[in-house]
C-alpha cells in the first residue's frame, strides 16, 4: 500500500488492512447480502437476477450511471458464460469494478512534496469532516517529519476555528488565524506568508463550506487562490475535496456543485465506517475522474487512510 508518510512495519499493515475492513463491514454486509438474495436457489443469472443486481448496487450508491456500466458488463459475460453461482459472480464484480477503478489515477505518493511549501486548499460543506481531516492529515504529516501550517480561512464559523486550533495543538503544528468574519483570503495570504517565513513543507488551508450561494462561493474560493499566488505563483498545489460518505448521493451532489465552483484536483471520502453506503467511493470515483487520494474509515488519526484501490476492492470481496 502507498503511504506518504512513514513507512509501516507489518504489524502496522495489518492494523491498517484490519481497520480498513470493520470500516468497510456494514457496506459489504449490505451489498452481498443482497447479491445473495437475488442469486438464492438458481443455477444461472437471468434478467430478474439482473434487475436484482443493479438494484443492490445502487442501494449501495455506486450511483446509477455506474451501476449500470457494471450491468452491461455483467450482460455481456452472463450470455458468454450462462452458469454462475454466488462465488462466480462476486468475482466477475470484483473484476468489473477492478476495471472501472483502473481509470481513477493513483499515485504512489498522494503529495509531490518537490514543491515548498506544498499548499492544499481543503474544501467541502460543513459537516462532511472537512477540518478533522485537515486536523489528522495534519497530525500524520508532522510524524513523518514535515513542517506544516495550518490555515483557518473558514471565519464564518467559530466552531471551525476553534476545533482546528484543537488540531494544531493535538498535532504540535502552528496556525494562522484571525478574528470570526475576517477576510478568509487575508488569512490565507497571512498562512502561506508564514509558511515561506518558517521554511514549511506543507500549508493545509481550511475553507468555509457554504454552497447556498455558488456565485458568492466560486468567487471567494477565486479570491483565497489569487492573494496565495501573490506569495507562492503557482498556489494551491492541490485542491482537496471532502466528501461524506455515509450521504450516499448527497457526496455526489456536493462533488457536482465543488467541480463548478473550482478546480478540485482530489478527493476524500469521509466516515465509511458509520454507513452500508461505501459504494459511494466507487461510484464518484468513476463518474468525476478526480482522484480518491483519502478514506476515512474511522475515529482515529490512523483511520484516515491514503485510499489504495486494490486494497479497497479486496476488502470488500473478501
Amino acid at each position: 500500500m502507498a503511504f506518504f508518510w512513514k513507512k509501516k512495519n507489518k504489524e502496522e499493515e495489518a492494523a491498517e488492512i484490519k481497520s480498513l475492513d470493520e470500516g468497510l463491514k456494514k457496506t459489504k454486509m449490505g451489498l452481498f447480502s443482497r447479491i445473495s438474495r437475488a442469486i438464492a436457489g438458481k443455477s444461472r443469472v437471468d434478467d430478474v437476477t439482473l434487475d436484482e443486481i443493479e438494484e443492490a448496487l445502487i442501494e449501495s450508491d455506486l450511483g446509477v450511471d455506474t451501476t449500470l456500466k457494471i450491468i452491461d458488463l455483467l450482460e455481456e459475460r452472463v450470455a458468454r458464460d450462462k452458469y454462475m453461482d454466488a462465488s462466480e459472480l462476486n468475482r466477475m464484480l470484483k473484476e468489473e469494478i477492478s476495471t472501472l477503478l483502473a481509470a481513477n489515477k493513483e499515485a504512489d505518493e498522494p503529495f509531490d512534496f518537490s514543491k515548498k511549501p506544498y499548499v492544499i486548499m481543503v474544501v467541502g460543506v460543513n459537516g462532511v469532516g472537512k477540518t478533522t481531516t485537515i486536523g489528522k492529515l495534519a497530525a500524520r504529516l508532522k510524524a513523518d517529519g514535515k513542517k506544516v501550517v495550518l490555515g483557518a480561512a473558514d471565519t464564518f464559523r467559530a466552531a471551525a476555528v476553534e476545533q482546528l486550533t484543537i488540531w494544531s495543538e493535538r498535532a504540535g503544528v502552528p496556525i494562522v488565524k484571525q478574528q470570526m468574519g475576517s477576510d478568509p483570503a487575508s488569512v490565507a495570504f497571512d498562512t502561506v506568508s508564514s509558511a515561506v517565513a518558517q521554511d514549511a513543507d506543507v500549508v493545509l488551508i481550511d475553507t468555509a463550506g457554504r454552497l447556498h450561494n455558488k456565485v458568492n462561493l466560486m468567487n471567494e474560493l477565486t479570491k483565497i487562490r489569487n492573494v496565495m499566488r501573490k506569495v507562492i505563483p503557482d498556489a494551491p498545489h492541490e485542491v482537496l475535496l471532502v466528501l461524506d460518505g455515509s450521504t450516499g448521493q448527497n457526496a455526489f451532489l456536493q462533488a457536482k456543485e465543488f467541480t463548478k465552483a473550482t478546480e478540485v484536483t482530489a478527493l476524500a471520502v469521509t466516515k465509511l465506517d458509520g454507513t452500508a453506503k461505501g459504494g459511494v467511493v466507487i461510484g464518484i470515483a468513476d463518474q468525476f475522474q478526480i482522484p480518491v487520494k483519502f478514506i476515512g474509515v474511522g475515529e482515529k488519526i490512523e483511520d484516515l487512510q491514503v485510499f489504495n484501490k486494490q486494497a479497497f476492492i479486496d476488502s470488500l470481496f473478501k
